[in-house]
């Protein structure tokens, strides 16, 4: 089987976002299966090639497809929906989840234009692949509200743990003292951080330290990275007052002995020695496809504390994520206490994030190339 595989935008990106990562860690798995052979493509130039190698070399060594797991509207690419209408071979398309539209006001405005016609334009495909159970039910939902008949198989696919190809961790590290609490993600309101930092940090009366890892969203992002810059300084500013408090054991009762971190873009190394401290991850975000960080965060044996959402269910249903009332801030704020402190709920999400079943992107390779070969598409 050929692949031809959409790498239109990703060619020219100025920075990894979390569907560039998605999409160059499925090309570079899908290219290690037996079998298939993966032809990046960009723009429109890998029509003509396919017409052109049907034409040279038929179908005998299997059916040829074009995958994009890239979001774009028809508009954005002129000549696409000819394409899509006169096709050299099955298309299918990776779908990721209808946020653009559930949450409009804190999404890039780009995003809110395009994602109507984009999800229109789906229903074209011969086979789409959502990233969990709950993106696929708001592809066919969206589709159902516009009243579509004619609609192509939406399939979910599990996406991997190992995103950065390390081994996972299946053994405990040695505890840090304070211990840390890491939140990854991009600087957004959606991410929600202003959410930990302004209704839950003081509340959670214990001696801890929550690290903040992200890249900017530099249409929403500035406020939040000044206010974790802030709270960062404060952090330092205070801490000869921590200091004296612990000495003379004068700490005040029911307030958090938090020292805040703001790391803002970290190298993957410098990110994976982050990790290699950390007790536990926080994950408070309040609209998710997947959520990634959940499944990375495991994949290093470490718990997730993170919002109870549908798609998010779906991977704590095997253990080793704690599900919290999303902005529910006395519900994690005690969450964070027990964490914190230490104790069974710390133990028994260690042991569940070491012990449970996890896919890796090879799976995820594998199931979409499962999932071409049976969908039975004839141009």
């Amino acid at each position: 089987m050929r692949i031809w595989y959409d790498c239109t935008k990703s060619a020219r990106a100025a920075h990894r976002s979390g569907l560039q990562r998605v999409a160059g860690r499925l090309r570079d798995e899908l290219g290690a299966v037996s079998g298939i052979t993966v032809l990046p493509s960009s723009g429109l130039e890998w029509a003509e090639a396919a017409r052109a190698q049907q034409r040279e070399r038929g179908n005998s060594d299997g059916q040829d497809w074009f995958l994009t797991p890239e979001v774009f509207a028809p508009a954005e690419r002129p000549g696409f929906a000819e394409i899509l209408a006169q096709r050299p071979c099955p298309m299918a398309a990776i779908f990721y989840d209808a946020i653009p539209l559930k949450i409009p006001h804190v999404t890039w405005p780009a995003s809110v234009a395009r994602h109507p016609a984009y999800m229109k334009m789906l229903a074209s495909f011969d086979l789409v692949l959502a990233i969990s159970e709950a993106s696929r039910r708001e592809l066919l939902e969206y589709w159902d509200w516009m009243g579509l008949e004619k609609r192509p198989p939406v399939r979910a696919i599990s996406l991997g743990a190992d995103f950065d190809g390390s081994v996972r961790i299946s053994a405990a590290s040695g505890p840090t003292q304070p211990p840390v609490l890491l939140c990854v993600g991009i600087l957004e309101p959606r991410k929600n951080q202003t959410f930990l930092l302004e209704q839950v940090i003081q509340k959670v009366g214990a001696d801890f330290e929550p690290h903040f890892v992200g890249r900017m969203n530099p249409h929403f992002g500035k406020p939040i990275a000044a206010q974790l810059a802030r709270a960062a300084r404060a952090s330092r500013a205070s801490g000869w007052c921590r200091l004296l408090r612990r000495v003379t054991g004068a700490g005040r009762k029911g307030r958090s002995e938090a020292r805040v971190y703001y790391h803002k873009h970290l190298s993957d190394e410098a990110l994976v020695q982050l990790y290699a401290r950390a007790t536990a991850t926080l994950f408070p975000t309040i609209a998710e496809g997947c959520g990634l960080p959940v499944l990375e965060s495991l994949w290093r044996g470490l718990p997730c504390l993170c919002s109870d959402l549908p798609s998010i269910r779906e991977i704590a249903a095997g253990g080793g994520a704690l599900l919290l009332p999303p902005n529910g801030a006395d519900a994690w704020a005690r969450a964070i206490r027990e964490i914190a402190e230490g104790g069974p709920l710390l133990e028994r999400l260690q042991h569940e994030a070491r012990a449970r079943p996890l896919p890796t992107w090879a799976t995820t390779a594998q199931q979409v190339v499962d999932e071409l070969g049976a969908c039975g598409a004839v141009v």
